[in-house]
């Protein structure tokens, strides 16, 4: 009641952001200590105990207020921790963070350049900058920052079909024949989920095989084509991946290419986790082919550092967002204007509302350049070679796949000491599924680090190690080995 707008609030709310700021900045210097926990970890029940998180008829004074926030950040998980390996996005970018504090202060939409004109333009730029990074002639195309790379992969989808088959805007699935997609065994879930969310549903999401590295077989998803037409389906759409979750494989981007160009079919790349690379001279070639895509999804969140979200959806041909997903609304895009209309990009989102994701890319793109981009990444990408060569040959670890990771994606077993001279057998199987969760609950309950685990296929639960802060550094991949000893010792 006492803040700004109330008269005379100038006074108390400026010493109330002084004390938030406050508690936001020791929060920031505590996460890159490496003495202070990466986790505070309580069961839901103990927390829901602990405090009095209920809302209420009456309002509570600012000093409860402030108490809030200080409550909230001391459960939070470090995200920015040097030893917080556990997802794709991880890091605390000191210019991020403020482009996002900016972005929350100016606190408008990005459907119209009439409300968000700076945003806009950012917008504009960032996305054409990305688009010639890609590979695309001048940076032409067209794209859009969404919520996540779940739906820039659904957003394809609807492009795609959408080119196919125009008419489905206003008939709907009904009018159209039984679409069929393709994508790897190892992809990502939400191009299932988009399917199911689009009406393609999720049985018309063909998956490819991969090889042991994890890579699409071209071979099999050029039979797998043949297959869908012979059955009168018709392929819309193949999404390659480009750095995949779990193993970080890439999938052959040029070889895909050509059988989407036989066959007449949008090819998608899914770079949410491997866009990134595009920044660096060294790693580039991953994503060779990926120039030929019809769309490209790339997460500036994950790979890059830029806080959450950044997700960018990039189409190679213009104007087809828009004709795909206009209305027309006139309440905000008034055709009478008294500016150059295209800078409305509201109507190409499936969105209305629409959060400003750009300030932050662009803010940091600013403050390190592509070159500060590209040492951040290569660094990252050597420390994973570090923890590979370290123990790809050390007693107790047992590689997923052979051969140096391509990403930032290390997965291996740890064997316990009671494992090792075991035969290889479905008892041993079924106690080493048990040993990475045993060490991952050790790990969140000590506070020490956090890193991912999961099976795939046949493969029993297995860690999956990823970097992209730039903050870790070989002491921390050390202290991560030594951790899962220590803690699975006695396994």
């Amino acid at each position: 009641p006492d803040l700004l707008p109330a008269c005379d609030g100038e006074i108390t709310t400026m010493s109330f952001l002084q004390d938030v700021v406050d508690i936001l900045l020791q929060y920031v210097v505590k996460s890159f200590d490496r003495s202070t926990k990466v986790i505070d970890f309580h069961y839901p029940n103990e927390l829901l105990q602990e405090y009095n998180w209920e809302l209420a008829d009456q309002p509570q004074t600012l000093e409860e207020i402030l108490l809030n926030c200080r409550t909230t950040l001391k459960y939070a998980i470090k995200t920015g921790h040097p030893r917080y390996f556990n997802q794709l996005s991880t890091g605390l970018d000191m210019v991020g963070l403020a482009a996002d504090w900016l972005t929350s202060t100016a606190n408008t939409n990005m459907f119209t350049y009439e409300i968000a004109p700076v945003f806009v333009l950012l917008e504009y730029v960032t996305l054409r900058k990305m688009r010639e990074m890609v590979g695309w002639p001048g940076g032409c195309g067209d794209g859009i920052f969404s919520p996540g790379g779940a739906i820039s992969n659904m957003y394809a989808m609807l492009i795609a079909r959408f080119k196919m088959f125009p008419e489905v805007k206003e008939k709907g699935m009904a009018a159209i024949p039984r679409l069929v997609a393709f994508t790897s065994e190892h992809s990502h879930f939400s191009v299932k989920k988009g399917a199911a969310a689009l009406g393609i549903g999720t049985d018309s999401v063909i998956l490819i095989r991969c090889d042991e590295r994890g890579k699409m077989i071209p071979s099999d998803l050029e039979r797998r084509i043949l297959e869908a037409k012979q059955k009168g389906f018709v392929p819309f759409l193949v999404s390659a991946t480009a750095g995949t979750t779990v193993y970080g494989a890439f999938d052959p981007l040029i070889a895909i290419a050509d059988i989407c160009k036989k066959y007449k079919i949008w090819m998608h790349v899914d770079g949410a986790w491997g866009g990134g690379l595009l920044m660096s001279r060294k790693h580039k070639w991953k994503l060779n082919g990926v120039e030929r895509a019809n769309s490209v999804t790339w997460n500036p969140h994950k790979m890059m550092g830029v806080p959450l979200q950044c997700s960018a959806l990039l189409v190679r041909e213009e104007g087809l967002m828009q004709s795909c997903n206009q209305m027309h609304a006139s309440y905000l895009f008034q055709q009478d204007k008294h500016y150059d209309l295209s800078y409305d990009t509201g109507d190409k989102a499936l969105q209305c509302g629409r959060h400003v994701d750009v300030f932050k890319l662009w803010l940091m793109w600013r403050a390190k350049g592509t070159t500060g981009f590209e040492a951040q990444i290569d660094k990252c990408l050597e420390l994973a070679e570090y923890l590979y060569n370290k123990i790809k040959n050390r007693e107790g670890y047992e590689m997923v796949f052979d051969g140096k990771p391509q990403h930032t994606n290390v997965c291996f077993w740890y064997i316990p000491p009671s494992l090792r001279s075991m035969e290889d057998n479905e008892e041993r199987m079924n106690r080493l599924m048990k040993v990475a969760p045993v060490i991952k609950a050790r790990m969140m309950e000590y506070g020490t680090t956090m890193v991912s685990y999961q099976p795939l296929g046949d493969k029993v639960n297995f860690f999956r190690m990823v970097i992209s802060n730039p903050a870790a550094t070989h002491q921390d991949i050390d202290f991560l080995i030594d951790e899962i000893e220590r803690l699975g010792q006695d396994l």
